[in-house]
């Protein structure tokens, strides 16, 4: 199972709404760490499927939603439980810490 990819259409239900943990990777096509954690994005997504739901949402074509959560950098991981931002993480970041935010929140 791969990140799902959300849009300011479906953020609400995907994500606000979800009866799990969600961390959604803001990025953009020409953001070259962006593509970089991309790899890891869809490993994660498929190690956690059905525990924890990892999703993108491409901040170019999603301005609304980037905008209600001040993402000004790229990438952006939030992490949201119950409809509310608990964590996140700025910028490139290894598997490691990745993982590490993630089970942090696993179960919540």
């Amino acid at each position: 199972m791969a990140a799902l990819h959300v849009t300011d259409e479906t953020f609400e239900q995907e994500v606000i709404k979800s009866d799990i943990p969600v961390l959604i990777d803001c990025w953009a096509e020409w953001c070259a760490p962006c593509r970089m954690v991309g790899p890891t994005i869809e490993k994660l997504a498929d190690e956690f499927a059905g525990k924890f739901k990892i999703a993108k949402l491409d901040v170019d074509s999603n301005r609304e939603t980037s905008m209600k959560y001040s993402i000004t950098s790229i990438p952006t991981m939030l992490i949201f439980v119950n409809g509310e931002v608990v964590d996140g993480l700025i910028g490139a970041h290894p598997e490691g810490n990745i993982r590490a935010k993630i089970e942090q929140y696993l179960g919540k």
